[in-house]
């Protein structure tokens, strides 16, 4: 099955270095700013949250957010 034939969004298990798709789709969303991502374009994720990120700002932010950070 290719992971882009569906049209929805996926469901991943971020790992490093790359990701498992759990629930085939075409993008995931940020996690800090809500927007799609096409998973041909995913290159920012944190294994330790789980979670996506539009971009390597979006990325520090969410690291800055975090207690203990």
């Amino acid at each position: 099955m290719n992971r882009f034939e569906n049209s929805g969004e996926a469901k991943l298990r971020y790992g490093t270095p790359d990701f498992q798709v759990i629930r085939p789709g075409s993008y995931v969303r940020c996690a800090v700013t809500g927007e799609a991502i096409p998973l041909d374009l995913l290159k920012y994720w944190s294994v330790e949250r789980q979670e996506a990120y539009v971009d390597a700002a979006a990325s520090f932010r969410r690291e800055s957010e975090t207690p203990g950070a």
